[in-house]
């Protein structure tokens, strides 16, 4: 293989080395994106200001670098003071010739080099990372260390790692291989081998995420965790458990259910635990239980050197170090890979039941879901789900949701958890509640075990069956936000409005327990002007939200289609420290690289 070729700043004169590629990263100071991946000219350009306006982000010194830097020498004594005849400046004109043709002979140079790229269709200018031959050597080197039936090339396999039909965030890349470690001790040989060779590494699990968390933007490896599965360690007297990151939280709560403990986050009925972690996902649940960082006792992490560590140990509570759990808790796998998982576990409540309530317009649906909460009644879950979202229900919803008749008008589903008394009177305290704000609407209550399952169905099936059901070509573009309960209402009215004036399938519905709800919107992703339209929309109610003193992400995370997003939440200063810790963590930058934000370049804010 001919020898690589790489530019760099350089001091006078500009020198262009032709050594071998080595293993190392590049520096990081050196811009990719996708739009000017066949403009080396450009790239050129970005690098040189890179390195020149924000030394913070200059090659580290670690990294050999693919320029070799004529080394500065101490200034010699001015001639004058030397007796020595005084030789030409070039900083103050008059140079002899030779120097004249210095410049050009070194532009000329620099153009051999980038034709040479550009016809050999080698993306070297373009990007910090191994070459794709570099990646499928160190797939290869992988297959070797864990066993060549825990690798494949499919390309089925790796185009149903890299898209997800439940975002609209998704790279056009692909990972060079699908790699499934059974061990912490494979992710380690995955690491190691990854980190020699400067490949990014893209950990994936239920692939539900709907901001782009485990696209490949970069290329590089995706880890499944499909085989790591295992419950470590039940531990019911201590109402704990360890397991795997692909582990389902359904398949958990069905294996412990006779110890009466249950692991109480109930997110997307695929999801596993690791994407659980990555993102710091909540559900339905949320109202009683929390998010996921309040049920996550200690993690096992591999970092993207190979090394491992255990963020704590197993009491329930510590004040030793730093919180190191809470660090790599909705990092996105950016940080480093979770191979174990410590959760606490709760009791099984004595009793469940559901209620479901129609109103008129949404704003009175809101009104009175934030009158209960300030009510004090211990909800085990408050959604809501608008009229829009009510019609597919009965059109297109499961055999089961399709067996009741369901009012098209905005709805709460209210779940209760507690005694059989208990559930009891806070059913009566919530329809007093639900009177004195919207008046008389008709209150639905399961009279059954099995009218509560069909009723909660309905909540639990509704984004599946828009997804399932839309038409041909149409994309969902599904997004959430949180905001202050005192906000809530006038969000959730002003978003449903925008939404309505876009004249598609567009449904308000979350866990506005807790003062979350989502926005899923049906679009043709060739129409143009729909798509700005949507987008406009989905830019509004972000900055609607952020000027609440919201959030632009309640559990979905931010993956690819937030980083702004979360620049405009948190500023520049809270940013630019997660880059600090992030740089410092994986230094070469091959974590889940695009995610969160973007990696350092020219003029990167933070």
């Amino acid at each position: 293989m001919p020898p690589k070729y790489r530019l760099a700043q350089a001091q006078q004169p500009l020198r262009i080395a032709s050594i071998a590629r080595p293993r190392s990263c590049p520096p990081l100071s050196f811009a990719f994106t996708h739009q000017t991946a066949r403009q080396p000219g450009i790239l050129l350009r970005q690098r040189w200001k890179s390195t020149k306006s924000n030394p913070r982000f200059a090659p580290i010194k670690e990294y050999k670098p693919h320029v070799v830097k004529p080394k500065v020498k101490e200034p010699p004594e001015p001639p004058e003071a030397s007796g020595q005849p005084r030789v030409p400046n070039p900083r103050r004109g008059g140079l002899p010739i030779p120097y004249y043709l210095a410049l050009p002979a070194t532009f000329i140079a620099v153009a051999i080099v980038v034709i040479y790229f550009r016809g050999s269709g080698d993306d070297a200018l373009s990007s910090p990372y191994a070459t794709r031959e570099e990646m499928l050597q160190a797939a290869s080197e992988i297959a070797g260390l864990i066993g060549v039936d825990n690798v494949t090339y499919d390309e089925d396999v790796l185009e149903h790692h890299g898209h997800s039909e439940w975002s609209t965030s998704n790279s056009p890349a692909r990972a060079v291989a699908v790699v499934y470690p059974r061990t912490t001790e494979d992710v380690v040989a995955i690491a190691k081998t990854c980190s020699a060779r400067c490949v990014p590494m893209v950990p994936y699990g239920a692939g539900s995420s709907v901001e782009g968390s485990f696209s490949q933007p970069y290329s590089g490896i995706c880890i499944d965790f499909a085989h790591m599965d295992q419950v470590v360690a039940f531990r019911p007297d201590d109402m704990d458990v360890t397991v795997q990151p692909g582990v389902n939280w359904m398949d958990l709560n069905t294996k412990i259910a006779e110890s009466g403990l249950f692991f109480p986050m109930d997110p997307s009925p695929t999801a596993t635990f690791g994407g659980m972690v990555s993102t710091n996902c909540s559900g339905t649940n949320a109202m009683r239980y929390g998010t996921m960082k309040d049920w996550v006792v200690n993690l096992t992490v591999v970092l993207p050197d190979g090394s491992v560590v255990k963020t704590r140990r197993r009491p329930r509570k510590t004040s030793a170090g730093y919180n190191l759990t809470s660090l790599f808790i909705g990092a996105e796998g950016t940080l480093g890979i979770v191979t174990e998982i410590t959760l606490k576990l709760a009791p099984i409540p004595a009793d469940t039941s559901v209620a479901v309530v129609a109103f008129p317009t949404i704003t009175e649906a809101a009104r009175a879901a934030t009158s209960l909460i300030r009510s004090g009644i211990p909800l085990a879950a408050l959604e809501v789900m608008d009229d829009v979202q009510m019609q597919i229900l009965n059109e297109q919803g499961s055999e089961t949701v399709r067996k009741r008749k369901w009012e098209e008008k905005p709805t709460l589903f209210i779940k209760y958890s507690g005694t059989t008394d208990g559930i009891k009177s806070d059913v009566k305290r919530s329809t007093e509640i639900i009177k004195s704000v919207a008046g008389t609407v008709p209150f639905h209550f399961a009279k059954t075990k099995q009218d509560e399952h069909d009723l909660w169905s309905a909540r639990k099936e509704a984004l599946f069956t828009m997804v399932s059901n839309r038409p041909e070509g149409t994309e969902v573009w599904s997004t959430d936000v949180a905001v202050p309960l005192s906000r809530l209402a006038e969000i959730i009215e002003i978003s449903k409005k925008e939404c309505g004036s876009l004249g598609i399938f567009a449904s308000v519905i979350g866990h506005i327990g807790d003062g979350n709800f989502h926005v899923a919107m049906m679009y043709d992703p060739k129409d143009e002007n729909m798509v700005k339209r949507v987008s406009h929309v989905v830019h509004d109610m972000m900055s609607r939200a952020l000027e609440m003193e919201g959030t632009v992400s309640g559990e979905h995370a931010i993956g690819i289609g937030k980083k702004q997003c979360l620049l405009d939440e948190l500023g520049d200063g809270t940013v630019g420290l997660m880059q600090t810790l992030k740089r410092s963590v994986d230094p070469m930058w091959i974590m889940n690289p695009g995610k969160v934000f973007d990696m350092p370049k020219d003029r990167m804010k933070g």
